[in-house]
């Protein structure tokens, strides 16, 4: 038998599992806003794909400045954008501290929609004359078909946020899905044989635009990864210890800090 080639390990790191209001939510004073559990406090949802000393991130939520320091992010080879909702988009402005030490431009994937909402949201990035500090991208077009980045084939998969496409991106045998409530069979293919999944379950009850708990974990047996991580979790969901009690073996509620390694 021919060794396969090495491939280096990816570490997956939860920056945020909250919904778009985090948790705790401003203002509540329900049981899991309450908690003092820190594994019931969630930031905007993010993760940080790091390979060896580079990094990608899916997401600049809100969050994103907080949630840098906190896992200590060093450098920034390029942001994966998953849709144009503020609670995903929000916080791009902060890249700044990272062209600053590159000394270059981070290189940002997003299809035609997310490109035309940076364009509005932060139009001074993209305009002729710039003014002095603010942050350097290259935009990069994601379409259909796969793409590299850091040395790693990104395949893109689209699913449904109500009537808004998102994108979830697969590397290797693991998937990031974020704000999906139907996927279509064509792209559901491209599911097949996950081995680790990472996929949104907002609340119990139904959604019109996310996941459900029931609906995940119905995708979660058809798929059946060796491993899946529950995120984008609202405060109505539950506290994540009585939660995790109601799951099967092979799945579990994400948290912020959680580390994953990828073969």
């Amino acid at each position: 038998m021919i060794p396969l080639p090495f491939m280096e390990k990816l570490k997956i790191t939860i920056l945020g599992s909250g919904t778009s209001q985090g948790i705790p939510v401003i203002a509540c004073d329900c049981d899991v806003c309450q908690s003092a559990d820190p594994k019931d406090n969630r930031l905007r949802s993010s993760i940080l794909i790091s390979k060896g000393d580079k990094n990608i991130i899916v997401d600049t939520g809100p969050d994103f400045r907080q949630q840098m320091l906190e896992a200590r992010v060093q450098s920034l080879e390029a942001i994966l954008f998953t849709h144009s909702h503020k609670d995903h988009v929000a916080g791009m402005d902060d890249i700044r501290a990272f062209n600053y030490r590159s000394q270059k431009p981070v290189e940002v994937w997003a299809d035609d929609e997310v490109q035309k909402s940076l364009h509005r949201e932060f139009y001074y990035v993209f305009e002729e004359n710039k003014y002095p500090g603010v942050p350097s991208v290259n935009l990069n077009d994601i379409t259909k078909e796969p793409f590299e980045v850091i040395g790693e084939q990104i395949i893109p998969i689209t699913v449904m946020h109500y009537k808004l496409p998102v994108l979830a991106f697969r590397l290797r045998d693991f998937v990031y899905i974020t704000d999906a409530k139907t996927i279509e069979p064509e792209e559901y293919e491209k599911l097949r044989g996950v081995k680790v999944l990472i996929l949104n379950a907002l609340r119990k009850e139904p959604h019109i635009s996310h996941l459900t708990l029931e609906e995940a974990l119905e995708i979660i047996e058809d798929l059946k990864p060796e491993q899946a991580y529950l995120t984008h979790i609202s405060h109505l969901m539950g506290r994540q210890e009585e939660v995790s009690k109601e799951l099967p073996e092979n799945v579990q509620i994400a948290y912020d800090g959680l580390e994953i390694e990828i073969d």
